[in-house]
């Protein structure tokens, strides 16, 4: 498909999107008479959104037509509040527009968090938590307590807790060779909020809390969040290789799922299930790192 061709069919997607977030409308729910029978608009009108949205009605128009006109984040911000869009049909609109979409938000309801609760405790017995975009974990599984040393003690925070709980630096076989590509996708992360004070709250904690952090800060590494292996030695059940998988949720963009898969070594997995046994609950009388 030729460009001009595809930039067409976008327009076109954009007109048609358009009238039908704006007929779902009514003018009570946009604070306007409804003008009773003599109203044949089955939701607002095109002039009444330009009005409600401070622009030109001309202007909305040709949008709503599906020309290709300049359109700016501000103007589509005021017509997305009018047509009481959602933050994924807001991005959309700027897709169709043409702009690069804005960052998704967080969902305003609890429903999805308690979705992910039940999605890394479904993960059992493997390893699963939840960590916010500064890393401070939001919630875990039982198996990260018992295989990875998560509990209430620490710092709850991931990054600081790795270069400065000492259960985890005895227990992480690999520490040295992951301590480079944890900082190096911290760093990633901050990256994309250079002035937000969270990350340099935490950034200040590691610097005064671990020399080790501090100069692997100073290398100023990049590397995009994937995949970690991460090697244990467990007292329980003594060698455990893992995979560490960081997932995105669309829903909560200001979380990040971790998820722990035995790797085919060390009979991992059968380990990690006996793990979850009666009697490896017993046995478990204190926390592992990983």
């Amino acid at each position: 498909m030729s460009d001009d061709a595809a930039k067409s069919g976008r327009l076109r997607e954009l007109r048609d999107f358009l009238r039908s977030r704006r007929a779902r409308i009514t003018p009570a729910e946009a604070g306007l008479p409804d003008g009773g029978a003599r109203r044949r608009t089955p939701g607002l009108r095109r002039e009444e959104v330009a009005v409600l949205a401070g622009v030109g009605v001309s202007w909305y128009q040709w949008l709503e037509q599906g020309r290709d006109i300049s359109v700016s984040p501000q103007v589509l911000d005021s017509v997305a509040r009018v047509l009481r869009l959602s933050n994924a049909e807001r991005r959309h609109l700027y897709a169709l527009a043409g702009l690069n979409p804005p960052a998704p938000e967080p969902a305003a309801d609890h429903q999805g968090v308690e979705g992910l609760r039940r999605l890394i405790d479904t993960w059992m017995p493997f390893p699963a938590h939840i960590m916010d975009r500064y890393y401070n974990c939001v919630m875990y599984n039982e198996a990260a307590g018992w295989v990875l040393g998560m509990r209430p003690e620490t710092t709850q925070n991931c990054v600081v807790d790795y270069f400065t709980d000492p259960t985890y630096r005895s227990r992480a076989r690999n520490w040295e060779q992951n301590a480079r590509r944890v900082v190096a996708q911290f760093r990633a992360s901050c990256a994309d909020r250079p002035d937000d004070e969270g990350f340099q709250a935490v950034v200040g904690q590691l610097k005064a809390a671990s020399p080790e952090f501090t100069e692997l800060w100073e290398r100023r590494d990049i590397q995009d969040a994937g995949l970690i292996r991460k090697e244990l030695d467990h007292p329980l059940v003594g060698e455990l290789c893992v995979e560490a998988t960081a997932l995105k949720v669309p829903a909560r963009p200001d979380l990040t799922i971790v998820l722990h898969t035995p790797l085919n070594e060390a009979n991992t997995a059968a380990k990690l299930e006996w793990l979850a046994s009666p009697e490896g609950r017993r046995g478990a009388m204190y926390p592992v790192a990983g």
